[in-house]
């Protein structure tokens, strides 16, 4: 697969830490949630970021698409993501659960049920969370 954009995120101290974008724009203080045992500070977590990412992607894809089908989407669609996590049933970690909300003002819900079916198939999160993309790790 040809590459056409590659960015870096650094963490330091885990779940309660610091992250940073190699440009410095996403600059967070990374908090655990009460949920997960932390005490609730002020600031984001991982499932949030993912949420985000994903909720911005998938809107881009089904604006690629709709753009594809000559369909107009308006600027105030949205798609929410909602990210949880929770011990895997085989004991060995912690995995996540989405879904997806996809709000498309002025268009009838069979014709968006269509436009989010493909652009489920044209988001990169979706392929990522769909086929278990593989993650190259080294350590340095």
């Amino acid at each position: 697969m040809p590459i056409l954009y590659t960015t870096k995120a650094s963490a330091t101290g885990g779940r309660a830490g610091h992250a940073v974008s190699e440009n410095g724009v996403l600059d967070v203080t990374l908090t655990v949630p009460k949920e997960l045992g932390g005490d609730g500070a002020t600031g984001t977590n991982p499932e949030q970021l993912f949420a985000a990412g994903y909720s911005a992607c998938f809107l881009g894809a089904l604006k690629f698409v709709a753009g594809q089908q000559k369909v107009k989407i308006p600027e105030d669609a949205k798609v929410t993501a909602t990210v949880g996590i929770g011990p895997r049933a085989d004991g060995t970690g912690f995995g996540i659960e989405v879904s997806l909300a996809v709000h498309i003002p002025g268009l009838d819900k069979a014709e968006a049920e269509k436009l989010a079916a493909a652009a489920h198939i044209v988001c990169p999160y979706s392929h990522a969370m769909r086929t278990s993309t593989e993650v190259a790790f080294t350590v340095v």
